[in-house]
């Protein structure tokens, strides 16, 4: 399981909130907050979103470390990783950190049968390319195949969710802006 509850932990204990409070904010149970922050469970990036919102911080900030400079070329084997198993999807984010930056680049790669399960929406747009297999994307109820070669844009602020309902892996760049996942 990866290693993020402890983050989550981290921010709820530096801000003096407890699981309580979270959990309220979150609309989730203390016991649920309780089983991410132990590695237990892997939750929704829904949920992920609202605990972020919680705690005052973006869903990428629980899996990333304190970042440096960012330098002008970042190589496959700087992106950092910043998805759950569950989502049977690797996604890296292209850059070290997205502080003070107005867009949030991601390599993400799904597995057949994954995806975000179910809808989440937050500030901002999104685009995106695919340069392998077919990508389900809903935005706002409406269900498109986003095939090989073609582009995405929508607003972030429209209840959203993707997936790979297809036989082969997903490859997809995608561009959030401004960085708030």
């Amino acid at each position: 399981m990866e290693k993020f509850g402890s983050k989550i932990k981290a921010f709820r204990t530096d801000r003096g909130l407890t699981l309580k409070q979270v959990a309220d904010v979150a609309g989730c149970s203390t016991g649920y907050i309780s089983q991410i922050e132990h590695e237990k469970v892997s939750p929704s990036i829904a949920t992920l979103k609202r605990i972020a919102q919680a705690l005052g911080v973006r869903i990428v900030d629980f899996f990333l470390d304190e970042a440096n400079q960012e330098p002008v070329v970042a190589a496959p084997e700087d992106w950092r990783k910043v998805s759950l198993s569950r989502w049977q999807a690797n996604i890296k984010q292209m850059v070290r950190s997205v502080s003070h930056r107005r867009m949030q680049p991601f390599h993400t790669t799904i597995s057949p049968g994954g995806g975000s399960e179910g809808d989440y929406s937050h500030e901002g747009e999104e685009f995106g390319i695919v340069l392998q297999g077919t990508l389900k994307l809903t935005v706002g109820g409406e269900t498109f195949e986003v095939r090989e070669g073609s582009s995405f844009y929508y607003s972030s602020l429209i209840p959203h969710s993707w997936g790979n309902d297809g036989p082969d892996k997903c490859v997809v760049v995608w561009v959030v802006s401004p960085p708030s996942w």
